[in-house]
């Protein structure tokens, strides 16, 4: 008998149609964001996965590629995002510096909770909401994830929103440096202390010559306290648990997430090349993206603006919220110099 040769896995043949369509978004992302100067690629990346649930473009067939994308390529680029901490650098903001980031992530992370309650939303959402805007937005939300009972459209939801909002913070903040009477160092300060997403303080810090450097250290240094801040929620709902009858245990620390320490770790010895670093970085930056697209398409925009009024304005309360008390910061503890 002839011999029949096994066919490929069909898991693996049903995400190769998705992924092409992954695959463009992404290049039309960076490559608007290279264009532009303006407009970020994980801003675009957000908008079109959006733009092609919300018009019916979407196509039943791309579902297991945009589902491998949003989980798997969002937390490979989590992990990847620990190569890009200096810890030497971190060092050199002082304590003043230390205290900042400290108290903006611990008053908004808990206020947003607090709010997300006042306004009736769940507990879950709440808390997506609240580690976006605290942290490092997209990539705080995916490492929270596994230690909430959130569903997709949770999750989706708190991306849109630190989108939003980390996108209108790229043309508002330089536009309120003078007004506040920031100089140019303690801008840097405030924009890495109160910006989510990474690519977002990069554009808002680079509209103000000479304040990159410093937001993007004051933002690094808010990323590094990702790890503790999901260990924290895993301990506290371990707690929890028996009182809710359940028996499920999630690790103190995902595994990805666990990874994004070593990651740390690893830069600080200094032994990878810096070459080998800038590739990490442009390799994460492309995975992130690709997976903002993907978390994307989970966003029906009319359905949004039907339902999400109040989470809505939660994001905008916590936006508010990490600005105000990133600014009284720069202000009180004259991190900006």
């Amino acid at each position: 008998m002839p011999r029949v040769l096994p066919r490929p896995a069909p898991a693996l043949t049903a995400l190769v149609p998705g992924l092409l369509v992954v695959a463009l978004a992404t290049v039309l992302a960076l490559g608007l964001e290279r264009l532009t100067h303006v407009l970020t690629a994980s801003t675009v990346a957000v908008a079109l996965g959006a733009l092609v649930r919300s018009t019916g473009a979407f196509r039943a067939s791309w579902k297991p590629a945009t589902g491998f994308a949003s989980k798997r390529l969002l937390r490979i680029a989590v992990v990847l995002l620990g190569l890009q901490l200096p810890l030497s650098q971190v060092r050199d903001l002082g304590w003043g510096g230390v205290v900042l980031v400290v108290g903006v992530v611990a008053v908004t992370f808990g206020g947003t909770q607090l709010l997300g309650r006042a306004l009736g939303l769940g507990r879950a959402r709440s808390l997506l909401v609240a580690t976006g805007f605290s942290i490092c937005g997209a990539s705080a939300i995916a490492a929270v994830r596994p230690a909430t009972d959130a569903d997709d459209e949770d999750v989706a939801t708190s991306i849109a929103l630190v989108t939003l909002c980390g996108s209108l913070a790229i043309v508002l903040l330089p536009l309120l440096r003078v007004p506040l009477g920031l100089d140019v160092h303690a801008f840097g300060v405030w924009a890495g202390a109160s910006v989510h997403d990474v690519g977002q303080v990069v554009a808002t810090g680079d509209r103000v010559p000479g304040a990159l450097e410093t937001a993007v250290v004051v933002k690094l240094s808010r990323v590094l306290l990702l790890a503790p801040l999901v260990a924290l929620v895993v301990l506290h709902r371990r707690r929890a648990a028996p009182a809710t009858g359940s028996t499920a245990r999630p690790p103190v620390l995902p595994f990805f997430v666990a990874a994004f320490v070593v990651a740390v770790l690893v830069r600080a010895t200094g032994l990878v090349p810096t070459a080998a670093l800038d590739g990490v970085q442009h390799v994460q930056s492309v995975l992130l993206v690709a997976a903002l697209f993907a978390l994307g398409t989970g966003i029906d925009v009319p359905h949004l603006l039907r339902t999400g009024g109040r989470s809505l304005v939660l994001g905008l309360s916590s936006w508010v919220l990490v600005a105000g008390v990133s600014l009284a910061g720069v202000h009180l503890l004259h991190v900006g110099g």
